[in-house]
């Protein structure tokens, strides 16, 4: 709901229009309507600042909006204006403020409590010069704007100044009763309004100041997870049956399901292998935690009821259930298909042993890098902590639909080409000068070309079985720069981190299609290309490593 705003659009014009408006905090036990209320006329509870030249002379200054309190504090003095949300009320529920925007920035009101995001937002300030330079607009959840009612027990009163500029046309000259000029307020009660009409520059101009009630302090029912139907299930459940169940009592989950934690780092959503098993478990900063959320099949989660109604907020639970899965529809669903998180780990498998490969081929000849200053991964470190210290991973394994737009493939892809190309050009040059090949060749290489030639020169060894020593040589190898077939998924993933064109979008599909994809399972969505795209590059950075292991692998005996 709009609590405040100061607006104007074409102020020179035959169309202007101005809103400045407030909204003032009103005891239940005073009466309503209120008379027109001054602040309205400004557009802030404070105009100007106080005078005076005595110490202690703005003792008794307290901000209102005519002796009421507010729910945007706004200060203004016709030349600059300052916004933000109330003290008392951020105080009384517990929001924490982000600021966000560069020049022109907003405040965003946060309750990490739960966390609910956006609970009130606005712009920070503005300037008049001849004109409003930027609108302002301050929002508020229904939710908590009425939950700050009830607990001051109190309503909400719009206090508001409204003017535009009217064509001069009939209906409102057969108003205006033949005048140039009328103004009128209720005859009866209270003046909770005035509105002036008048002859304005060519047309007619309308003015109404305005005192209305907006909002009551009754509290917006509370999601709930009590009495939630699942699919499958007979009767709803309650939390006390789901802590009472024994047995397993899957849950099935479609995997967007994720997508909300996966996008706001305020989650930990990173996926964590245990006993054999990938586990995929939102968690929110130690205060709750989902629970068992076990991957299965490629765009499903499997969760025990009797976990997925452990302690947590029940919001998080009603989320869950919009994402449930009818057992009845799993029926023609591969629950064994790979999901994912495990491609993605499959990926980092073969850097690590692609790292380990590289490293050890450049001892052979001198070259001393460790594979974790080469691939950028750790063995030990995965070992021991998973993909804690590697977020470029959880970006890569976030949720993978089938129906995934070709913006998302695309943005995918680019992620996936920025995991695996990391090896410096620099290290795979000297390797290929070790191996004999010529500089002056070598040095305006790509990391793609680089890579496919170090390929060239070790699977030409690896026919012939040669011994690692051999790998170093002062002649050049033969057909070392010559196209290799199995670096071709690695070719389209770098083409389909730029194809922003259409026209570049139309040849990477050619490529697709070239490599046996069958292109026109896009017409329902990229996942399946984005599939095809993981398994070729795992495919061609494993055959250059286990190359590198082959000849590794054959030392000359001493």
């Amino acid at each position: 709901m709009e609590v405040a705003s100061l607006y104007e659009s074409d102020p020179d014009g035959m169309e202007a229009e101005h809103l400045h408006l407030l909204m003032a905090v009103v005891p239940v036990g005073q009466d309503v309507p209120l008379e027109v209320l001054d602040e309205g006329a400004s557009g802030v509870v404070e105009y100007s600042v106080p005078a005076g030249e005595v110490s202690g002379c703005s003792a008794s200054f307290t901000p209102s909006i005519s002796g009421y309190d507010y729910i945007v504090a706004s200060w203004g003095d016709g030349s600059f204006y300052t916004f933000n949300l109330a003290e008392k009320v951020w105080m009384a529920l517990g929001l924490t403020p982000r600021c966000v925007g560069n020049e022109h920035q907003s405040l965003v009101f946060d309750d990490l409590g739960l966390p609910e995001f956006g609970v009130a937002e606005g712009e920070v300030s503005s300037e008049y010069h001849w004109n409003l330079k930027r609108p302002v607009s301050w929002r508020m959840s229904n939710e908590y704007l009425r939950r700050y009612l009830w607990l001051r027990g109190a309503r909400g009163v719009r206090v508001f100044y409204y003017s535009a500029q009217l064509p001069d046309v009939p209906e409102v000259r057969a108003v205006m009763g033949g005048k140039s000029h009328v103004g009128c307020k209720p005859t009866e009660g209270v003046a909770w309004y005035e509105l002036d009409i008048r002859e304005h520059e060519g047309g007619l101009l309308l003015q109404l100041w305005a005192s209305v009630e907006a909002v009551t302090p009754e509290l917006c029912p509370e999601q709930t997870a009590e009495g939630i139907l699942w699919p499958g299930h007979a009767q709803p459940m309650t939390h006390a049956r789901a802590n009472a169940l024994v047995g397993n009592d899957p849950v099935y989950l479609d995997d967007r399901f994720l997508k909300r934690y996966e996008e706001s780092a305020f989650y930990d959503s990173v996926p964590a292998y245990v006993w054999g098993q990938w586990h995929c478990s939102p968690s929110y900063r130690g205060q709750w935690s989902f629970t068992a959320c076990r991957r299965v099949g490629r765009n499903l989660l499997q969760v025990p009821m009797r976990e997925l109604y452990k302690a947590k907020p029940d919001r998080e639970i009603v989320h869950a259930r919009s994402f449930a899965v009818d057992p009845a529809d799993l029926a023609h669903v591969d629950l064994n298909e790979e999901h994912v998180v495990a491609k993605v780990q499959r990926l980092l498998d073969v850097l690590l042993q692609l790292g380990d490969g590289l490293s050890a081929l450049g001892r052979a000849v001198g070259l001393n890098k460790s594979a974790e200053e080469l691939t950028g991964f750790q063995r030990t470190e995965v070992a021991a902590n998973g993909w804690l210290a590697y977020p470029a991973l959880s970006r890569l394994a976030q949720v993978a639909p089938l129906d995934m737009t070709q913006q998302m493939f695309l943005a995918r892809c680019k992620s996936l080409h920025e995991v695996w190309q990391r090896v410096p050009n620099g290290y795979l040059k000297s390797l290929l000068e070790h191996a004999g090949c010529p500089r002056a060749a070598v040095k305006d290489l790509g990391s793609l070309k680089l890579l496919q030639a170090l390929l060239n020169v070790i699977e030409r060894l690896n026919v012939h079985e040669e011994a690692s020593d051999t790998f170093a040589s002062g002649s050049e190898p033969e057909g070392w720069n010559d196209r290799n077939e199995a670096m071709a998924p690695l070719f389209l993933n770098n083409d389909l981190r730029i194809a922003d064109a259409h026209e570049a979008m139309e040849r990477c599909l050619s490529t697709l299609q070239q490599l046996g994809f069958d292109i026109a399972t896009v017409n329902a969505g990229y996942g399946r290309a984005l599939d095809f795209v993981m398994d070729g590059v795992i495919d061609a950075l494993g055959k250059v490593a286990v190359a590198i292991q082959g000849l590794i692998s054959r030392s000359r005996p001493q």
